[in-house]
């Protein structure tokens, strides 16, 4: 069978790190590659390399049996291979049109032709069921359809080899359905695909084989038919993972945080948040499930004083915070774990160990008579590090932009849980994370409650709402449509509820 690209005994390494240890992977035509791997194991260095982002230190590419040197990216586009990255690199205020042709803008003379690229654009946006409006602003359209501008993007310049960096880690349900028919509209195309990702189910869906590469090293290389999903994330954590979380039965205690008839405006102004009241107890989980942009972002946004309340009260261990600023909350015993690790919950160009004190610095043995203690906070981030399994090349000195997704998220929730709140609001805790690191965060979540902690989980994943809530409630449209308990209620039920239809309507 032929191979579109052969990468063999590439090797690259960083400051402190190994990457990729002598690895070697083969894509053949017409067939989706998996490569599955922890968060930090090598999967986006590898595909970096070969998009030409990174040289490697050693090794030899092969595209379609020749060998190549791909410099940059702009090589690899000559090649025919195209990158959709895990954080996507378009211009928000410009329009799709204007992002996709982006370096290769069509003129004549010195005035640009959009109109015939506009076109091309709308025919394979047809062609490839994309469903994508080449008119439109970048920073007026959902996530998921920001990603198939990336597609379009590869398309629009004839790519034939398709490198996806964990595709659906920011997509909704739906989305990723959508997705995997363009997927395989792709192939039906004579495309080939590598999908760099750690969602064994998705694999099982849609992959040909799989590539596992752990800690810079193949482990091997399955067909995915023939081989199970213990099987895949032994090969990937180097362990036995288990996909049931343990959780002993325990009452809830006293109410912890209580909202009261809570009103939120979006940025639009439009009213995000309509008369919600919840209460939520020490010792348990209650998990906040709904589809993605109903209102979940602007109630915790209100609750952590990211945003401002219209109308209603937020009362946290009993005492009104509604109006209280984000420092006196985190005293108060509240902590937050973003949906956005970038955006909310590091500071990028800051060291790992800066990252750890952000909440506290100013707080004894960190500080002294207004002067920072840093061996303190080294100490004090490296025990973190330590304890929540965070890998960095340089350890606490790394900057928080260099780690990879899951190590970013790791460092977040160990923070966070460093604190010994009274209320956790964990908000995606899991999004984009392999089976090893998604174990070991529902185990802290779980020991959070256990410990008597009150837990609010948001999360988009219907089964982690599922399998760690004690209660579930259910947002739709910014109104709390129903609250259950999950022994009593189903996905469907609950998938029903997300989309509107309250308990009393279903019967």
């Amino acid at each position: 069978m032929e191979h579109v690209v052969e990468m063999l005994n590439i090797t690259k390494a960083f400051p402190g790190i190994i990457a990729n240890d002598d690895i070697s992977i083969q894509l053949r035509k017409g067939e989706i590659l998996a490569l599955l791997g922890e968060n930090g194991a090598g999967k986006s260095t590898l595909m970096s390399i070969l998009f030409g982002l990174y040289t490697p230190d050693a090794g030899r590419i092969l595209v379609r049996g020749k060998e190549i040197q791909i410099a940059n990216p702009n090589v690899a586009n000559e090649l025919g291979i195209g990158m959709v990255h895990q954080h996507f690199k378009l211009v928000h205020n410009f329009t799709v049109t204007e992002n996709i042709i982006l370096g290769m803008e069509p003129k004549k003379g010195p005035f640009l032709q959009t109109r015939d690229a506009a076109e091309k654009i709308r025919q394979l946006s047809k062609h490839y069921g994309l469903n994508v409006d080449p008119d439109a602003k970048i920073e007026d359209v959902s996530v998921g359809m920001q990603q198939r501008v990336e597609i379009l993007k590869m398309l629009y310049r004839d790519a034939e080899v398709l490198i996806f960096d964990e595709p659906t880690a920011v997509l909704t349900p739906q989305e990723i359905i959508d997705l995997m028919k363009i997927m395989r509209n792709l192939i039906k195309e004579g495309k080939s695909i590598i999908l760099i990702t750690h969602k064994l189910k998705e694999i099982k869906e849609i992959a040909d084989r799989c590539t596992v590469i752990r800690r810079g090293k193949v482990i091997g290389t399955v067909d995915v038919e023939a081989t199970t999903s213990a099987q895949m994330a032994e090969m990937m954590v180097g362990r036995q993972v288990s996909f049931t979380v343990d959780k002993p039965d325990q009452a809830a205690g006293e109410v912890v945080l209580e909202l009261k008839d809570l009103r939120v405006q979006s940025s639009r102004k439009t009213e995000a948040v309509k008369g919600f009241s919840l209460q939520v107890r020490s010792g348990e989980i209650l998990g906040l499930a709904g589809v993605d942009g109903n209102g979940q972002t602007e109630l915790v946004e209100a609750l952590t004083g990211l945003r401002k309340v219209e109308s209603g009260s937020i009362l946290f261990k009993g005492k009104d915070v509604t109006n209280l600023s984000i420092l006196h909350r985190i005293r108060e015993g509240m902590a937050h774990i973003p949906e956005d690790r970038q955006k909310r919950g590091l500071v990028l160009d800051y060291t790992m160990e800066e990252n750890m004190v952000l909440e506290i610095y100013g707080l004894p043995p960190f500080a002294k008579y207004g002067f920072l203690n840093k061996p303190e906070i080294r100490k004090y981030a490296e025990k973190l590090m330590n304890d929540f399994d965070v890998r960095a090349g340089e350890g606490p000195l790394a900057m928080a932009r260099s780690l990879s997704g899951g190590n970013q998220q790791k460092a977040i929730v160990g923070r966070e849980v460093a604190h010994d709140p009274d209320l956790l609001i964990a908000v995606q805790p899991t999004r984009g994370l392999d089976v090893g690191s998604i174990e070991y965060i529902h185990k802290r979540l779980v020991e959070q409650r256990n410990n008597g902690k009150a837990v609010l989980l948001v999360s988009l994943e219907l089964d982690e709402i599922m399998d760690l809530s004690d209660r579930i409630a259910v947002i739709s449209h910014g109104e709390l449509t129903g609250i259950k308990m999950p022994k009593e209620t189903n996905e469907a039920e609950i998938g029903l509820m997300m989309a509107g239809v309250s308990e009393g309507a279903q019967a």
